[in-house]
C-alpha cells in the first residue's frame, strides 16, 4: 500500500510563521540600532572637532591649520598664514591647504587622536570625511559663514536625523546646512536642497557652524 502522506497542521504552520516573524523582527532591530549607533557617531565626531577647535584657538591664539607659528612648536609641519581664516575646501587633497594642515596642527597639540605625521581628515562613521573650512560659497555668494565642519558621504535617514536632533531638521537653514552630492565626498554646495531624499541612493554632506 502507498504510504499515507501529512501535510503541516495549522498549529505547525502558525509556529513557523512565529518564527519567521520573530527573526524578521530581529533584523529590522538589529538594522536600526546600527542606524542610532551611526548618528550618534556622526554627531560625536561634529562636537568632537567644534571643541578641538575652540581648545586649540584657546590654547595658541590661533585657529588650526592658520596658525603661523605652528613650525616653530613642532618639527615636520607647516605655518598657516594667520589671516584668520581656514582656507581652501575642507575635502581637499593637497597638503599644502590650511584645510588639511588644520588636521597636522589638531594631533600635534594633542586634540584628536591619530597619527601625527598625518595631514589627512578623520573618517565618519559612514565612509565619508570630516573637514573643515571657512565660509560656504554656491559659486558667487557666501551661503554659511564662519568656521564649518562638513561631515560627508551620510545616508538620508542619518542625515535627517543629525539635522533634527542638532538643528531644525530643514536642510536649506539654520545651524547645520545639508548639501547633495555630487560624487563621494563631493557637496554641491552651488545646489539649494529642501528635504533629504531616502531613497537608498543619495548621499549628502552635513555642514556645521562652530
Amino acid at each position: 500500500m502507498p504510504a499515507k502522506q501529512h501535510g503541516f497542521t495549522l498549529v505547525e504552520i502558525a509556529i513557523v510563521l512565529v518564527i519567521i516573524g520573530i527573526l524578521l523582527g530581529g533584523i529590522l532591530k538589529g538594522q536600526e540600532m546600527i542606524t542610532q549607533g551611526k548618528i550618534r557617531s556622526v554627531e560625536k565626531e561634529m562636537d568632537s572637532i567644534s571643541i578641538a577647535l575652540l581648545s586649540y584657538q584657546d590654547r595658541y591664539k590661533a585657529l588650526p591649520g592658520d596658525d603661523d607659528k605652528a613650525k616653530s612648536r613642532w618639527t615636520n609641519t607647516e605655518n598657516g598664514n594667520f589671516s584668520g581664516t581656514i582656507d581652501e575646501a575642507f575635502n581637499s587633497v593637497n597638503d599644502a591647504h590650511e584645510t588639511r594642515r588644520l588636521w597636522n596642527h589638531l594631533r600635534r597639540a594633542g586634540f584628536i587622536n591619530g597619527d601625527s605625521e598625518s595631514f589627512s581628515q578623520p573618517g565618519n562613521a559612514v565612509g565619508g570625511l570630516v573637514g573643515v573650512q571657512t565660509d560656504i560659497r554656491n559659486g558667487t555668494s557666501i551661503v554659511v559663514s564662519g568656521v564649518v565642519i562638513c561631515s560627508t558621504n551620510l545616508p538620508a535617514k542619518v542625515a535627517n536625523a543629525v539635522d533634527a536632533q542638532q538643528d531644525d531638521g530643514n536642510p536649506a537653514r539654520g545651524s547645520l546646512r545639508g548639501f547633495s552630492q555630487s560624487a563621494s565626498n563631493t557637496p554641491d554646495f552651488a545646489t539649494t536642497i529642501s528635504a533629504y531624499v531616502d531613497d537608498g541612493n543619495k548621499l549628502y554632506t552635513l555642514c556645521k557652524t562652530t
